[in-house]
């Protein structure tokens, strides 16, 4: 008696990496009321700068009290909002937006939308330019919501563009037109490519070759390009390693062609700012019939009045966010450091990053076969043995079995600590393992040997 979305299981919600977070919750670690518990490590979350937003408070009173210049203003937020969203909000977001990217672009705020979080950013987009049954590209190892956020309720396809360890997961042309062909021998029809910028699970910026790459396709096969850039500010090496769409179109002086009409960009404060709770995220586009679309969708999605306040009032003290900004760049880069350096000791070695909330992990000398199978038995000895939840590479559609991505901003130093320390041991206990297993074996053949060099000659 319910309706077919209702019923279906197409939300995705079986993938592994949704069942790590089920397994967390039901015996999550604490320091003290259970110390033997799951370290929560499949969240991409930064919870390593709030404290800096909580000290803007306490000096900003008047911005949580829904005050300006001391004035109430709780009348004009409580009644009628209208869903273009609040003026102040957007000129500080597309001002955000700029210096994020070294002011390289300018960014109007008239082609901004409002949205409650990326998620339904990156929905409505799909909503916006494609129809069921039509088919978006997208670079793997890619983040496991978006066979939610872009399938479930669209009916949109995704089509795999795969990309392997052998190029640190580079995205090559080659890969871009076999993805394109895949489509077609599904009789798929293309509308785009969908990328994240700094990728999620990664943690790398994507290089100006493969920028120009996906351009270069895109112009070619007449399709669109839509970049979430959500974690464009936690690049901690050098901000300019980190290159929006929007840039890399412009240098080729495409912007004055029609693809730049087909370019379309993805962001919110969840991840630069560690807010994902406020719910506020954007889109931006080129295409005014995209923006107008988008705008009136976003009815469906608005974020609340007093939010929009509050974050317009936080962005617009620039030199707190620069401040900010830099500070968090820092502390990630010295957070994913700990991390790296820790599991380097523990013998097992992750991707070279510098982006994001999180480590891309090779783990594959620890399965005991190539396989996905192999790959899932190693993921529940880590939850369940281990009592740690990071996410398997399969979740992330990687063609590749025994990668694994570990997020380290959403806890203490001290966590991360007791995480890094179960992993050593757990490594070392099946280095152990595999030697006992091989003397073992050693030894039963030479006992078979010695026992022949012992048998009479016929």
């Amino acid at each position: 008696m319910l309706s077919r979305k209702a019923t279906s299981d197409s939300h995705g919600q079986d993938s592994f990496y949704f069942l790590g977070w089920e397994a967390y919750v039901k015996n999550p670690y604490d320091r003290l009321k259970n110390p033997a518990g799951i370290v929560q490590m499949g969240l991409a979350e930064n919870q390593l700068s709030v404290h800096l937003l909580e000290s803007w408070l306490a000096k900003n009173s008047d911005a949580l009290m829904l005050k300006t210049n001391g004035e109430s203003v709780f009348r004009e937020l409580a009644l009628f909002q209208d869903y273009h969203g609040f003026p102040p909000l957007k000129n500080e977001l597309v001002k955000l937006l700029a210096r994020i990217r070294g002011n390289k672009v300018k960014f109007d705020p008239n082609k901004l939308v409002l949205t409650a979080g990326a998620t339904a950013a990156n929905e409505t987009m799909i909503f916006c330019l494609a129809d069921p049954g039509e088919a978006f590209l997208l670079p793997t190892p890619y983040y496991p919501g978006f066979d939610r956020d872009l399938k479930w309720r669209t009916e949109v396809e995704i089509v795999p563009i795969t990309c392997s360890s052998s190029n640190g997961f580079r995205i090559t042309m080659s890969a871009l037109e076999e993805a394109y062909r895949q489509a077609q021998r599904l009789q798929l029809k293309v509308k785009g490519v969908f990328m994240t910028n700094p990728s999620n699970p990664l943690g790398t910026t994507m290089t100006r070759e493969e920028l120009n790459y996906i351009i270069t396709f895109a112009a070619e096969k007449r399709i669109h390009i839509i970049s979430d850039e959500i974690y464009s500010a936690t690049v901690f090496d050098s901000p300019s390693s980190f290159i929006s769409i929007l840039e890399a179109v412009m240098d080729r002086n495409l912007d004055k062609t029609d693809l730049w009409n087909r370019i379309h960009v993805v962001y919110s404060i969840s991840k630069d700012l560690g807010m994902p709770g406020f719910r506020v995220g954007c889109i931006y586009s080129n295409n005014q019939t995209v923006v107008s679309a988008a705008t009136k969708m976003s009815s469906f999605e608005l974020v609340s009045s007093q939010t929009q306040f509050l974050i317009s009032k936080i962005l617009s003290d620039m030199k707190f966010t620069r401040k900010y900004m830099k500070e968090n760049q820092k502390r990630i880069k010295k957070r994913k450091e700990m991390l790296v350096s820790g599991l380097k000791l523990a013998g097992v070695r992750c991707l070279k990053s510098n982006a994001g909330l999180f480590c891309w992990v090779d783990m594959r000398h620890l399965l005991v076969s190539n396989t996905f199978e192999a790959e899932k038995n190693l993921w529940e000895k880590i939850i369940f043995e281990v009592g740690l939840n990071i996410s398997p590479g399969s979740s992330f559609h990687c063609s590749e079995p025994g990668w694994f991505r570990i997020c380290f901003a959403n806890m203490t130093e001290e966590t991360l600590q007791v995480a890094i320390r179960r992993t050593k041991v757990f490594v070392q206990s099946i280095s152990s393992n595999s030697q006992q297993r091989r003397s073992s074996i050693i030894g039963r053949w030479v006992s078979k040997l010695s026992a022949y060099d012992h048998e009479p000659h016929r």
